[in-house]
């Protein structure tokens, strides 16, 4: 048997890669991006920066000053250890692979990031998914049943979550930590945009807790960077299934540059926060549209036929990104990622003449 069929794993032909669609020519507000480049004179600084880099050599696997440049920018305490991922998607990777042992299940808070699962059953690990309430609330009578009941190795939790943008209750994400017999990762993909809501005081007063943050949605998306921290404990065994070198040169020369100057990064998130209430007011504005709070850069909508609007609004060029069919909880849904003011203005438009 010269095929694929008998060899690869049941659960790996079973599985779809993961799509992203196409965006040429379209206004893209699909992938939680930043929508602002970096000013001019600043880019051509790194481009001269980065024209320094050693490319012939391979990188310091430790990057002492990448996350030294971190740890400033993001205020972390020296006292927990840092693992560094070509983005946050290795870093969900390396956790899973580091706890798959035989029997071994994981556990998510659903709809969230398809990753959680992904990763899971790329590692070998089972997998168990706890619907939310109808709120996106945590239910939390049926996630501590379901740890009683399963007692996993892993759980993950977005905060905010992705892709419903809203806070759970610190009470509620602490008696999961509290209960949970396994780790417990709490993914902070969208920090920035809480208005200063994260668990980065938590972790070390809980030795199973670990925390996940990324650059991407600061501006910095296509350096694919990613960390864990948390306790030595059990950083020291993430670093262990860490492939060798595996943030490049130039993606950590250009993320130490532009962290040591965050202020710009930091500049652009409070635009986005705004401009995100901005759209929040648009849409409130529209019939048809209900709008679901959010404490990220993107805003979910519910309408009376999704999968119709998505088409209008590309139809229109504007990508946004179509949830109806993926959770029951999700049903007719729309993620709309916030863009510039000009584009924000555009999808309001486009919304309005797709809903008809």
């Amino acid at each position: 048997m010269k095929g694929p069929a008998g060899w690869v794993r049941d659960e790996i032909r079973a599985l779809a890669a993961y799509h992203v669609t196409p965006a040429a020519g379209l206004v893209k507000l699909d992938a939680m991006e930043n929508p602002y480049r970096l000013p001019p004179t600043l880019a051509e600084e790194l481009g001269r920066h980065l024209a320094q880099v050693a490319v012939n050599r391979y990188p310091d696997p430790e990057a002492p000053r990448l996350k030294a440049a971190l740890r400033e920018a993001m205020a972390i305490p020296d006292g927990l250890e840092m693992v560094l991922g070509n983005g946050s998607d290795e870093i969900l990777q390396m956790i899973a692979v580091a706890l798959a042992r035989p029997g071994a299940t994981m556990l998510a808070l659903e709809p969230s990031f398809v990753m959680y699962r992904m990763s899971a059953v790329t590692a070998g690990m089972g997998y168990a998914g706890v619907a939310l309430a109808e709120d996106f609330a945590i239910d939390l009578p049926a996630t501590l049943a379901a740890i009683a009941r399963l007692r996993p190795a892993l759980t993950w939790i977005a905060y905010p979550n992705n892709p419903t943008g809203n806070l759970y209750t610190r009470e509620s994400i602490l008696a999961i930590v509290a209960a949970s017999p396994g780790l417990v990762v709490v993914d902070e993909a969208y920090y920035a945009f809480s208005g200063g809501a994260t668990f980065l005081d938590e972790v070390g007063r809980h030795p199973n807790l670990v925390l996940v943050r990324t650059v991407s949605k600061l501006g910095l998306a296509g350096l694919r960077l990613g960390f864990a921290v948390g306790p030595h404990e059990w950083l020291a065994e993430f670093d262990k299934v860490r492939l060798p070198y595996n943030v490049n040169s130039l993606s950590a020369a250009a993320a130490e540059f532009i962290l040591a100057r965050h202020e710009i990064l930091d500049g652009q998130t409070r635009d986005i926060v705004r401009d995100r209430e901005l759209l929040e007011t648009g849409l409130d504005a529209l019939a048809g549209v209900r709008r679901f709070a959010s404490a990220a850069n993107f805003v979910l909508v519910r309408l009376p036929d999704a999968p119709r609007v998505f088409e209008g609004l590309k139809a229109r060029g504007i990508l946004v990104r179509n949830f109806h069919g993926s959770h029951p909880l999700l049903a007719n849904c729309l993620r709309l990622t916030v863009g510039t003011p000009d584009e924000n203005a555009r999808l309001l438009a486009a919304l309005a003449q797709a809903i008809g």
